[in-house]
């Protein structure tokens, strides 16, 4: 009887590596880790990619056939090639051809899609998206990435950069200036880098998206309007992205996300009143489900759709 197929899904970050061995169902059957180094060099960076390649393609030879790799890695990237440009976490990453390199060292089939856009797809497949036609997918970690899923595929628009919902302005007369140069973005607003820097000004320490949560469910009202505040800004941001997109659903990840139902409740009571769409209040605003695997199981999406194809 031959060996059941299997794929490896790479998740590259710019602090953590992380993989899986995973079946066409996908199950995942064996997970590794390793640190990205991303500060000591592109070659050092590189090395560790390999090294946990070669890891998880001794995994796989104990486990089925590898019939491919799947890679969710920081953009701007093209997923047709995969060729990485320049990520700005990713010091020394410049036309880095990802792809052709990873099927030269696993003699297999690799696709690279930009991280964002491969979480959302798993989401979509196999998170909380699942059964939705048209799902917007939103991270909510040190910046603000998002992805939009069609009919089960990754919409790229015309040069391959669609869905950058993070740099969607807000308010374009702000004195918060984005890493991207424009004024007012919802990254630059309501990432976990922005929230951060708000609570770190309202309570003089570091506090995490937990720690306001807990604080606010303990009565802190300063805590409480952290979380309502991030919530407004994120349901006008939403309100947008429902007029122009009318997804089926939105679900939103990442460490903001983790504030959980204070957060959730005002993002879905300002994005209907902030859209022209008279069915927003219908469009579900829901967490997502994969959580810290939500890498592994996207670039598992990213090859296993790509088979299908």
């Amino acid at each position: 009887m031959p060996a059941a197929p299997v794929v490896i899904a790479l998740d590259i970050g710019g602090t953590k590596l992380a993989g899986g061995v995973l079946t066409t169902e996908p199950r995942l059957l064996h997970r590794r880790e390793r640190p990205t180094r991303a500060a000591e060099g592109v070659a050092i960076s590189l090395g560790e990619v390999y090294r946990l390649l070669e890891d998880l393609c001794e995994a796989a030879r104990g486990s089925g056939t590898l019939t491919g790799v799947g890679v969710c890695a920081p953009g701007p990237l093209d997923p047709s090639t995969g060729v990485v440009f320049n990520p700005t976490n990713m010091p020394g990453w410049v036309n880095v051809p990802l792809a052709e390199e990873i099927e030269r060292r696993a003699g297999v089939s690799c696709r690279v899609e930009n991280d964002a856009n491969g979480a959302g797809l798993g989401e979509a497949l196999y998170g909380a998206g699942r059964g939705h036609s048209s799902v917007f997918y939103a991270t909510l970690n040190t910046g603000i990435g998002a992805g939009l899923i069609l009919a089960g595929r990754v919409y790229h628009g015309q040069h391959g950069a669609a869905a950058e919902g993070g740099h969607v302005s807000i308010d374009y007369h702000s004195p918060v200036i984005c890493n991207c140069g424009s004024p007012g973005c919802i990254e630059a607003l309501a990432s976990g880098t922005a929230l951060a820097r708000r609570a770190r000004q309202a309570f003089g320490r570091p506090t995490s998206p937990e720690d306001l949560a807990r604080a606010a469910a303990s009565g802190d009202v300063l805590a409480a309007r952290l979380i309502e505040e991030t919530g407004e800004m994120l349901g006008a941001w939403l309100g947008s992205v429902i007029s122009l997109l009318d997804p089926s659903i939105v679900v939103l990840g990442g460490g903001v996300s983790r504030i959980g139902d204070p957060l959730f409740a005002k993002i879905r009571q300002t994005a209907p009143q902030r859209t022209v769409n008279p069915f927003a209040a219908e469009i579900p605003i829901v967490p997502a489900q994969l959580g810290p695997d939500v890498g592994i199981f996207g670039a598992a999406a990213v090859i296993l759709t790509a088979a299908q194809s």
